[in-house]
């Protein structure tokens, strides 16, 4: 049985505002982006207080994604066959405690030990909150869905760190009290999400075979490879490389680097925002093309501003025109995905695709540290055109087939 009918789509509320169901699913893709946001702003404090080498610190971020990477297809090919519901609130109950935990341990192997459990918790909950929009929602009224969704969980990105900033002022710990607020999301999911589930337990050995032979599509593998190549380029070139650029060139501090790097997050809001309005006049094909055009622009631009002026604020442009392409490019692809694959494998596609970006998380930094390493800041940025203009011929063949 699929997870929803046409029926059970069609009596959702009209209007998403009225929507108990999005209400809570945005809630769970809020408390997907908080791991990691919230509390890199207390790093430097964690380091001193915990008496932390600083070189070992990314091992929080790392242990925390790692478990997205592994676990994403078994996510979904549980969530396909025993329901969304019984896969995301155990999920947010466990970020709740491991995370809160976190916050109670002057351990350090002790507190990469809560993260990882934390990021076991965390691993399901962004592609099963897609998938739940894939459930519940059809056509038009899906593109809009997923466009508020990334919206919202951008601003989350974008408020998160200022927010554990804060706090880290009252102490080290303090932001790590915030995954507690999954617990109440737990319940409120346990109680008045409404979403028909799989019924009954199919042939697993099937079930995966079937499984494989739709992964085999090559437009998935397109959307695949965009979305990793959407993380390479974000955490790869910008958030790591673009704040050592400012630095190094225009001796900026750190207040305004923030804000030049948070400009990417208020263009992905705003433009996502308008996706459903967007995708009345462009295919989504074509958004996610016209994204990576966006992408190779903005990255071009970087290394030209420096030697042209010494206002740091000119690079407000090609952020807000990367923010853009992130905004159409990376709902686009989770739409495209919604409408392309088998609805009784729709859990297990979107966890891939989870998987996939949790690569390019990973990859990124690595990938523009072989450029640095090469031909110094500059290259960075020009390796991500190529990188961008690759992944565009790539995807233009996957789809063109």
């Amino acid at each position: 049985m699929q997870p929803t009918s046409l029926d059970d789509q069609q009596k959702s509320p009209n209007n998403l505002y009225t929507d108990t169901n999005f209400y809570i699913i945005c809630a769970v893709s809020l408390m997907a982006v908080l791991g990691v946001s919230s509390v890199t702003p207390v790093f430097p404090k964690l380091s001193v207080e915990l008496n932390v080498d600083p070189q070992n610190l990314g091992l929080l971020v790392t242990v925390f994604t790692f478990p997205t990477v592994v676990l994403g297809p078994i996510i979904g090919v549980l969530a396909d066959r025993f329901g969304r519901k019984k896969i995301i609130i155990p999920a947010l109950f466990l970020f709740g405690i491991a995370g809160t935990a976190c916050a109670f341990s002057h351990n350090f192997n002790l507190l990469l030990l809560l993260r990882f459990l934390q990021g076991i918790g965390a691993a399901p909950l962004l592609s099963l909150s897609i998938t739940l929009i894939g459930d519940l929602y059809a056509g038009g009224k899906r593109t809009t869905a997923i466009g508020y969704n990334t919206s919202i969980t951008s601003t989350g990105t974008a408020v998160y760190p200022i927010i554990g900033g804060l706090l880290a002022t009252f102490g080290w710990y303090y932001p790590f009290l915030l995954p507690i607020l999954a617990i109440p999301i737990g319940l409120v999911a346990l109680f008045l999400l409404k979403n028909s589930e799989p019924q009954g337990q199919r042939n697993l050995r099937e079930y995966l075979q079937n499984a494989v032979q739709a992964l085999k599509n090559r437009k998935l593998a397109g959307l695949f490879i965009g979305s990793a190549a959407n993380f390479v380029l974000l955490y790869g070139a910008y958030i790591t490389y673009l704040p050592q650029l400012i630095n190094d060139t225009f001796k900026a501090p750190a207040a305004i680097i923030g804000f030049i790097l948070s400009s990417v997050s208020i263009a992905i809001v705003i433009t996502s925002s308008q996706l459903g309005r967007l995708t009345k006049k462009f295919h989504t094909t074509t958004l996610i093309r016209a994204s990576f055009v966006l992408y190779a622009l903005a990255l071009l631009t970087v290394p030209l501003i420096p030697p042209l002026t010494p206002s740091v604020w000119l690079l407000l442009i090609p952020t807000t025109i990367f923010g853009i392409g992130i905004g159409i490019g990376a709902p686009s692809i989770q739409t495209r995905l919604t409408e392309i694959a088998p609805r009784e494998y729709l859990a297990t596609i979107l966890s891939v695709n989870g998987t996939f970006f949790g690569l390019g998380q990973t990859l990124g930094p690595l990938v523009m540290l072989v450029a640095f390493s090469l031909g110094g800041i500059n290259s960075v940025f020009y390796a991500g055109v190529g990188f961008a203009i690759l992944t565009l011929v790539i995807f233009r063949y996957c789809t063109c087939l």
